[in-house]
């Protein structure tokens, strides 16, 4: 009898595999010598010329004299002035946050409407999938939104926005329907 016919063939295929694994690596023994000595020539070359830093410019101090014009470089006299900051619309720090004021209004999806008219209510989806039933005067978004108006296509807010003087304007809004 042969003795390779003895041979399993799993034992056959592991044996060819460790083989080609040996003349393999058989072949990565040569030297790196051709490695080196190419290293060595790219090192010798020179290198292209570095072009110079430009000159800086230098610029002329200016002393600005001028008392019958504003100085751009500081507050102006109505930023000076207290701000009416009592006036006008503000926050109602009193009221309880509802739940979708904790997302941008961009981040919320009108998908609906259930009923009619007087009564009618929209669902409001949350960036975490959540419907959320919306009536009017309910609030939502981070600005202090107020629901003003409901409609099949549509729901329309009036933002509070801070006017960056201590006080606050208002700003419309809208989220239209969604359509998958």
């Amino acid at each position: 009898m042969n003795k390779f016919a003895a041979i399993k063939p799993a034992r056959a295929v592991r044996i060819s595999l460790m083989l080609g694994a040996a003349l393999v690596l058989g072949g990565c023994t040569r030297g790196m010598s051709d490695l080196r000595n190419w290293v060595a020539q790219e090192k010798a070359k020179r290198g292209a010329p570095i072009q110079p830093l430009p000159v800086i410019k230098t610029f002329e101090t200016f002393k600005y004299n001028d008392q019958d014009k504003r100085d751009p470089f500081s507050a102006s006299a109505a930023e000076l002035q207290p701000s009416d900051a009592g006036n006008g619309p503000r926050p109602d720090a009193n009221r309880a946050k509802q739940p979708l004021e904790m997302f941008a209004l961009d981040s919320l999806k009108m998908v609906g409407t259930v009923g009619t008219g007087a009564n009618m209510e929209v669902l409001i989806k949350d960036p975490g999938g959540v419907i959320h039933r919306v009536h009017r005067g309910d609030y939502m978004g981070q600005n202090y939104g107020h629901v003003t108006a409901i409609s099949e296509d549509h729901i329309d807010l009036v933002e509070l926005i801070s006017n960056g003087s201590g006080g606050w304007m208002e700003r419309p809004a809208s989220i239209a329907l969604t359509e998958k």
